[in-house]
């Protein structure tokens, strides 16, 4: 496996030749700042680009062409990595041995077409695809409340820093959707491709200087905003008092979200400390969470905590009965406690380790992490994967318990179920 980094003026190519895949890989990912207020308007473009194009006006002449390219598979998403957004756009297709000559080529000008030429006339995109993307958004933010575990951490994010990027809600919101017309969304595309800086993965059995022509070929890009800046973000404040926000909905379990701030971390604990931290104390079925507060107290139906390490946070969330809240509550806190006491065998690190080491290197069996992988060390300044490996074997008891100290409890977002709740002490702690 070799990997290539090309540095062009309005865009950066990385290659990573591998025989390892029967298939080519292509990424191609759109960075700016977030903000708020465009979320929507990226949402919106990444799903209509992928209805037609100038060559290909209907969805049915798009399906027919990737057929004359082996069932060629394409996708966007759209998401968030700290403080900026990034916008990709993948393509997956048969390496050309398997299928005919001539192909690597005519899969790369397709997803050319689909980025450059899209389908418009004078009111912007056309009106079938931005109805259909449209409509899709529509009914995503209408069905957000459909999933209570998502709904719950959402609006536990947004209870614990309002208006900030640690709350922005990936999806958009409906009032920005309202200011979306088909003009508009084409003047935003065409701002993303002359602002966003632009990085072009490609993974599989091919060569960085062919691939390198054919971008070159294919791709004008003509954007000079190669931005650079951290995507780490420390939220401004945490609340001097623990933060507590309840809803009620009709469910008949409950959930329970806390949210917790870690304040002035280092680079390494956030990389590697917090990743071991979270699993002893709810990323695994070993967990301290769910051995001491599901299976020996039988106080919930669910329960895990999650770490995002570019926002500098911990979150816990449990399914539970709405009058096991103060209980639930005090036996969760207990476990977190425990770590900042050391009270956790060392062995439990040592699992973790394993764990960690193991997922790693489960990505080279899958190109789309792979490419993932390489992306961590273009934006994030991540590690290598062997550097990782080492770097995760030098966590130990005392880093463990140095960086628990740091995290704080911030807010805790209860939505309530059905049951009638029968405690009075909902602000307890």
């Amino acid at each position: 496996m070799k990997y290539h980094k090309i540095e062009k003026t309005n865009y950066h190519l990385h290659v990573i030749e591998t025989d390892k895949f029967k298939t080519v890989f292509v990424r191609v990912n759109f960075k700016r700042k977030l903000v708020k207020e465009e979320i929507v308007f990226r949402n919106m473009l990444v799903n209509v680009l992928f209805e037609s194009t100038a060559k290909y006006p209907t969805k049915r002449l798009m399906e027919i062409q990737t057929e004359e390219l082996y069932e060629l598979g394409y996708r966007g998403s759209n998401y968030a990595s700290g403080k900026y957004s990034i916008m990709g756009l993948d393509a997956i297709f048969l390496n050309p041995k398997y299928t005919e000559k001539g192909m690597l080529e005519e899969s790369f000008a397709f997803l050319g077409e689909i980025l450059f030429h899209p389908n418009v006339d004078k009111d912007g995109f056309a009106q079938e695809g931005y109805n259909i993307a449209r409509h899709s958004l529509e009914d995503y933010l209408d069905s957000l409340k459909e999933n209570p575990d998502s709904y719950a951490h959402m609006r536990l994010l947004e209870e614990m820093e309002p208006n900030t990027v640690l709350s922005y809600r990936g999806c958009g919101y409906p009032e920005d959707l309202k200011k979306v017309t088909r003009k508009k969304l084409y003047q935003y595309y065409q701002k993303v491709l002359k602002e966003d800086a632009v990085d072009i993965f490609v993974i599989g059995d091919v060569k960085a200087k062919e691939v390198e022509k054919l971008i070159e070929k294919y791709y004008p890009f003509t954007t000079r905003n190669y931005q650079s800046d951290s995507h780490f973000y420390q939220a401004l404040k945490v609340h001097e008092n623990v933060l507590f926000r309840k809803e009620e909905a009709d469910l008949k379990q409950s959930k329970l979200l806390i949210g917790c701030q870690i304040k002035k971390a280092t680079d390494f604990e956030l990389r590697y400390v917090l990743n071991v931290l979270n699993y002893i104390l709810g990323g695994s079925p070993n967990s301290k969470l769910f051995q001491n507060v599901r299976e020996k107290n039988s106080l919930c139906y669910s329960i895990s905590s999650s770490s995002q390490p570019l926002v500098s946070i911990l979150t816990i969330k449990a399914g539970i009965n709405a009058w096991e809240y103060d209980r639930a509550c005090a036996l969760i806190l207990e476990q977190l406690e425990d770590i900042k006491n050391g009270k956790f065998e060392d062995k439990e690190i040592e699992n973790a380790i394993i764990t960690y080491k193991n997922s790693l290197k489960s990505y080279e069996d899958n190109p789309e992490s792979m490419i993932s992988l390489y992306a961590g060390v273009e934006y994030l300044q991540a590690d290598t994967m062997e550097n990782r490996i080492k770097k995760i074997e030098k966590v130990d008891r005392e880093s463990v318990i140095a960086l628990a100290a740091k995290i704080k409890l911030d807010t805790i977002f209860f939505l309530e179920g059905k049951e009638e709740y029968g405690k009075e002490s909902f602000e307890t702690f």
